[in-house]
């Protein structure tokens, strides 16, 4: 699923993050994970936030999955540079 626009960044044995993907899985539109662990990068910015939802980039929301912004973002191609939070 690569070139996904909504990535989530999550790690293994992360209860938090299993409920995140579950909920997020209902609704209509596609996502890669990404384990937070296996980029330097990526653990500095979102180690202790997971999960992690970004969207062409920019972070959506973490810890508990924010459906509208999430849905909104889904129906407006490029919407990610707005600022929803």
């Amino acid at each position: 699923m690569a070139g996904e626009r909504f990535l989530v960044f999550t790690r293994a044995g992360c209860a938090l993050c299993d409920e995140f993907i579950a909920e997020l899985a209902g609704l209509p539109l596609r996502f890669e994970l990404r384990d937070v662990d296996d980029d330097p990068v990526a653990q500095r910015r979102y180690g202790l936030k997971v999960p992690v939802l970004t969207c062409d980039g920019s972070v959506v929301c973490h810890g508990r999955l924010d459906r509208d912004a999430a849905l909104r973002l889904a129906a407006v191609p490029g919407a990610a540079g707005r600022r929803l939070l």
